[in-house]
C-alpha cells in the first residue's frame, strides 16, 4: 500500500488547479524546489509517475488524476473529522474567516457579525473583502473558511472541493431619472425599457447580469455609458444619461434611507430578474459548529434583506 501523505496530496491538488509549479509554490507559500520535491516524494511513495512532459510544460498523468479523485474524498473526510472534533466546542468559541464580495460585506456580513457579538461573544469573525475568483482561491488554500459570491461566479456543483449553500435571491429593480415618462407607469416591465439608453459596466459581473436580464426580456440593451461603481451609475441616472438595473441589496448600502436623489427606483412586474447570492465552504466542513453558527447568522441577515420594502416610487432631488 502506498504512503498517502496529506500535505503532498494538497500540493498535487493545487498543481492540478493552477497548472504550474510556480503558481503552486506561490499559492502554498513554498519554493518551487519544495513543490517539486513534494511531488517527486509522493510519486515514490505511491509507486506511480504523477507528472509527464508536455512540450515545455508538465501535466498530470492518468495515474495522478486517479489519485486526485480519491484524494478529494480523503480531504473531505478529514474536513469532516475536524468538524466533529470542533463539535465539542458547540460553535461558541474559535475563529471563522469570511471572504465576501463588496456589497455583501455591509449588507450581510456586518449584520451577522453584530448579531454574533451578542449571541456568541467567544466566536471571532475575520472578514476579508474579495471578489469571487479570489474568494474561492482563498477558500481552497485555507486562508478563509467561508466564501460569499454571486451564484453565477461560484464554482459549479460538480466541483468536489466545495459545498454551495443558497443565501439570497436579490431582486433587481430599475433606476430611472426623476420625471422619466415611465417613472409612474403602472406594472412596469423590463421589456418596456427596450428602447432606453442603458448604463452598466463594460465588462465584469454586472455587465453580464444586465445583458442576460435584458435578453431574457426579449431585447439587447443599448449601452450608452459604462460604469461599474454604484455611485457613478446612480449619478448618471440622476443626470438623465440613461437607465440602469440596480441590485436591491446594493441600493440599501449605497443609498440608504429615502434612496438616491434625483432617481426613481421602480420595482419591476412579473419578469423581475434576480441575482442569487451563495455561500460556500470546503466540502465536509459545513457541519463544523463555528461555520454553521456563522452561516445561520448570514441566513438571518439575508432573510431580513429579502423582506426589505422596495425603494420609494419617486425620490425628489434637492
Amino acid at each position: 500500500m502506498g504512503d498517502w501523505d496529506i500535505r503532498k496530496l494538497r500540493v498535487l491538488r493545487t498543481l492540478h488547479d493552477l497548472g504550474t509549479v510556480t503558481a503552486t509554490a506561490e499559492a502554498l507559500r513554498l519554493t518551487p524546489s519544495a513543490v517539486s520535491q513534494a511531488l517527486s516524494g509522493l510519486a515514490k511513495q505511491l509507486g506511480v509517475p504523477l507528472l509527464e512532459a508536455h512540450g515545455r510544460r508538465l501535466r498530470l498523468t492518468d495515474a495522478a488524476r486517479l489519485v486526485l479523485r480519491h484524494a478529494d474524498e480523503v480531504l473531505a473526510q478529514l474536513e469532516r473529522a475536524d468538524a466533529e472534533l470542533a463539535g465539542h466546542l458547540r460553535g461558541e468559541t474559535g475563529r471563522v474567516r469570511v471572504g465576501a464580495f463588496g456589497t455583501a460585506v455591509p449588507a450581510l456580513v456586518v449584520p451577522a457579525v453584530v448579531e454574533l457579538r451578542t449571541s456568541h461573544p467567544g466566536l471571532e469573525i475575520g472578514v476579508r473583502e474579495a471578489e469571487a475568483a479570489e474568494a474561492y482561491a482563498l477558500l481552497a488554500d485555507g486562508t478563509v473558511d467561508l466564501a460569499l459570491s454571486l451564484a453565477a461566479h461560484a464554482p459549479t456543483a460538480r466541483d468536489a472541493r466545495f459545498t454551495r449553500l443558497p443565501l439570497l435571491a436579490d431582486p433587481l429593480d430599475v433606476a430611472l431619472p426623476t420625471g422619466h415618462p415611465l417613472a409612474t407607469a403602472p406594472a412596469l416591465r423590463l421589456a418596456d425599457l427596450a428602447a432606453e439608453r442603458w448604463i452598466f459596466g463594460s465588462s465584469g459581473p454586472w455587465s453580464r447580469i444586465t445583458t442576460a436580464a435584458c435578453e431574457a426580456a426579449g431585447f439587447a440593451p443599448e449601452q450608452a455609458h459604462a460604469a461599474a461603481d454604484w455611485h457613478s451609475i446612480l449619478a448618471m441616472v440622476a443626470a438623465g444619461m440613461g437607465v440602469a438595473l440596480v441590485s436591491r441589496m446594493a441600493l440599501t448600502v449605497v443609498a440608504p434611507g429615502p434612496g438616491p436623489r434625483g432617481v426613481v427606483v421602480r420595482e419591476l412586474a412579473a419578469d423581475r430578474p434576480h441575482r442569487h447570492v451563495v455561500a460556500a465552504v470546503r466540502r465536509g466542513s459545513e457541519g463544523a459548529p463555528g461555520y454553521a453558527t456563522v452561516l445561520d447568522a448570514l441566513r438571518r441577515a439575508a432573510t431580513a434583506h429579502s423582506g426589505t420594502d422596495p425603494a420609494p416610487a419617486t425620490v425628489q432631488p434637492n
